[in-house]
Parts: structure tokens; C-alpha cells; sequence
């Protein structure tokens, strides 16, 4: 498998540094970083302050440069689908692109001070997460699974990285 992150908007070289790594340990892939990429202006919600998934899925899917790849978007900007408030990460699984938002994942979001080994774990839990749906997974009933729904902060951290034993059946 191989898999393309692609950071949109600033990202930290130490975040790419470390999704690239475990990512490329938890899947047994080819992980690459990509060009960095702007964020599409036409995804900018003004009145919400957040921007909207598809615009930038499209984008993503526009970027991809072979049959097969998975593409993940990394970006640092609070983003929403309709009908929810805010999401982690969203995934088109038929095109293979995935999108991760860092920005809720942090602890300065919610007037926290930082701990960047948490932001980390809780990051390679989304991304893992994404790429799960990349690859045709749903969610799992079990809360440890990475492939857990999350709805809240709360919901990532109890969850590990990995997938659970019935996920990582259904994968095979």
C-alpha cells in the first residue's frame, strides 16, 4: 500500500515526521509527505469560522498521483460536514482520500496547556482511524478500537491506535 500525506495549510515538520513513521509501521506501507497544498478558499464556511470538508476531499482527490494511492490531508484549521458541529477527520473511501483536522486535537483548543505527546497520540489515532475507512472499514462497537466512532476528545483518548480483533479480521 502506499500512502501520500499531504499537508494543507502549516504544519508542523515534527507532526508530518511522526505520522509518516507509525503510519507507515501500523499499515506496513510506503508513506510519503507531499508538496504542500493551500487550503481551497471556496471551503471557507465566514459565518461558521470553520471550514467544510468536501471542498477540500476534492482537492485531495485532484492531487493524487497513481491508481491505488491513499491519499491523507493533514490541516491545522477547525473543519464541519453538514449536519455536524465539527469533525476530526472524514474519508471518501471510493476515491481514496482521507482528511485529518488537527486543530481539536490540541489541548490549547479548550484552554488546556499542551502536551505534545498526547496531541501526537491523539493524532496517529485519527489518521489511522481515516485510513481504516480508506480501506473499507466501518465503525467498531468496541470503544478501545481505533475505528471507534469519536465524538468527543474523550471518546479518542480511550480508544488505542490498532485495530481490534473483529476490524482487523474484516481486513484481511
Amino acid at each position: 500500500m502506499v500512502i501520500e500525506i499531504v499537508p494543507l495549510g502549516k504544519i508542523h515538520d515534527f507532526v508530518l515526521k511522526h505520522l509518516q513513521k507509525n503510519l507507515a509501521e501500523v499499515f506496513r506501507a510506503d508513506v510519503s509527505v507531499g508538496e504542500r497544498e493551500a487550503l481551497p478558499e471556496d471551503a471557507f464556511d465566514a459565518r461558521r469560522t470553520q471550514y467544510l470538508s468536501l471542498p477540500i476531499l476534492l482537492r485531495l482527490i485532484e492531487s493524487r498521483k497513481q491508481e491505488g494511492q491513499k491519499i491523507l490531508g493533514v490541516m491545522d484549521e477547525d473543519v464541519y460536514t453538514p449536519g455536524l458541529n465539527f469533525i476530526f477527520g472524514q474519508a471518501d473511501s471510493a476515491a481514496g482520500v482521507a482528511l485529518i483536522s488537527l486543530k481539536r486535537l490540541r489541548q490549547s483548543f479548550y484552554g488546556i496547556p499542551e502536551k505534545e505527546s498526547l496531541f501526537l497520540e491523539r493524532t496517529l489515532k485519527e489518521a489511522v482511524h481515516e485510513i481504516g475507512h480508506l480501506l473499507n472499514l466501518g465503525h467498531c462497537s468496541d470503544p478501545r478500537c481505533v475505528m471507534h466512532f469519536s465524538n468527543s476528545l474523550a471518546d479518542t483518548d480511550r480508544k488505542g491506535y490498532t485495530l481490534c480483533p473483529a476490524c482487523q479480521k474484516r481486513l484481511k
